[in-house]
């Protein structure tokens, strides 16, 4: 059986994890900014209760999280990883899951050559028991067939506490199973192909499974195909890597401030290359692109302003063009004249597998096309050196790498 563990609300169980005495409080994360912007990436079940939600704007939330006594932390991604890290190596000392890599910084996959679900769920329950010993980190698993089928026993697990945290889907309750859970929350199923799929009589993962295969082929191509062989238990998906990052980020501090637009334009362009490149090379696509600057905050004589905001693509890419309109969208949102520039950053996130996204539905060739030319990028940039072909829009391609706080 393939098996999920999915840490529950990741990034505030480290904190509290980091915190014992927060336990029963309520407890948020968030990316909060010098400008007071940023949404909560994360909270416990305590101020889940309060209203709170992930995706809301912190402004939105501050008289509700001053009210109620939220604790609220700065994400903290190197905290993160090595709590991942160490999760990681647990399960393998403990040498009951095979086969074990890491997903994503709170997701991880694996195998148990056992079918019986008694069997299963007690060695399951041992991983699970195990993690929440040395770490304190809650996690919920699922097993089932294949991938996808342990992401919907995951999704049980999280939804119904009478699984304990370990929901076993087998073949004699799988249909029962897909009958209750929404088409969105299908591994792969983004918003746009969740309407299509709507509109066309299949709100739930089970009315997307009793579509014929060659429909599915005809409207959601390959990728569309492999999700649905994998709800009828059939393996069509597979997942070699543990070493895909969820985020990747680009940031410099300049060696000079600078009020040129143009030359911030210009570096935007030239980290998005950048981080567009190692996305390309774990071979995943990124749905959301963050941009943040900031003036120098020790510089006091001067006027100080700071920005960070985010933009969701509407499908995932991993094409440099279209994650560098959308990170120049955002700098012309946010830009301000009159300020002297210091740090400029850009972050990727939200990241699927490759080979496991959903294409667009009217613009499958188009895809194609933007693989086939990003991977001729590539290939000549890795044969004459970084950067020998790059966008207009980075100028040179060689900007500004200093990283010391120089006034």
């Amino acid at each position: 059986m393939i098996i999920h563990i999915d840490c529950n609300t990741f990034f505030a169980s480290c904190e509290v994890a980091f915190h014992p005495e927060l336990k029963g409080k309520p407890v948020v994360v968030s990316n909060t900014n010098e400008a007071g912007g940023g949404v909560i990436l994360a909270l416990t079940a305590e101020a889940k209760k309060l209203g709170l939600k992930r995706g809301l704007p912190v402004f939105q939330a501050k008289k509700l999280i001053e009210d109620n006594g939220v604790i609220m932390f700065p994400v903290d991604h190197i905290k993160y990883r090595n709590t991942s890290k160490q999760i990681m190596q647990l399960v393998i000392e403990q040498d009951i899951i095979q086969n074990f890599i890491q997903y994503s910084v709170d997701e991880f996959f694996g195998e148990l050559p056992v079918d019986d679900e008694t069997e299963v769920r007690h060695y399951v329950g041992l991983v699970k028991d195990l993690i929440l010993k040395e770490t304190d980190i809650p996690v919920s698993c699922g097993c089932s067939q294949t991938y996808t089928l342990a992401k919907v026993a995951t999704w049980y697990s999280k939804h119904y506490d009478g699984y304990k945290g370990v929901c076993v889907l087998s073949e004699a309750n799988r249909q029962k199973a897909l009958a209750g859970l929404p088409i969105g929350d299908v591994w792969g199923v983004g918003r746009q192909l969740t309407k299509f799929l709507s509109d066309n009589g299949a709100s739930t993962a089970l009315e997307f499974a009793r579509m014929s295969e060659p429909y599915v082929q005809r409207y959601m191509k390959t990728a569309g195909v492999r999700t649905w062989r994998e709800l009828h238990g059939i393996r069509a998906i597979e997942i070699e890597r543990g070493d895909v990052q969820k985020s990747l980020s680009h940031s410099r501090t300049f060696a000079y401030t600078t009020d040129d637009k143009q030359r911030l334009r210009e570096m935007t362009a030239d980290f998005v290359s950048r981080l567009a490149f190692k996305l390309r090379e774990q071979d995943s696509m990124c749905k959301t692109v963050t941009l943040f600057f900031r003036t120098n905050r020790h510089r006091t004589d001067l006027p100080q302003y700071s920005a960070h905001d985010s933009r969701t693509l509407p499908a995932p890419t991993q094409d440099t063009r279209i994650i560098t309109e959308a990170a120049l969208q955002l700098l012309d949102q946010l830009f301000r004249p009159g300020f002297q520039y210091k740090k400029l950053g850009v972050v990727l996130s939200d990241f699927v597998p490759s080979n496991a996204v959903q294409l667009d539905l009217f613009n499958a060739d188009n895809d194609r096309k933007s693989r086939r030319l990003m991977q001729a990028l590539d290939d000549i940039n890795k044969r004459f050196g970084a950067e020998t072909v790059h966008s207009a829009l980075s100028g040179n391609g060689k900007n500004d790498e200093e990283s010391a706080e120089n006034p």
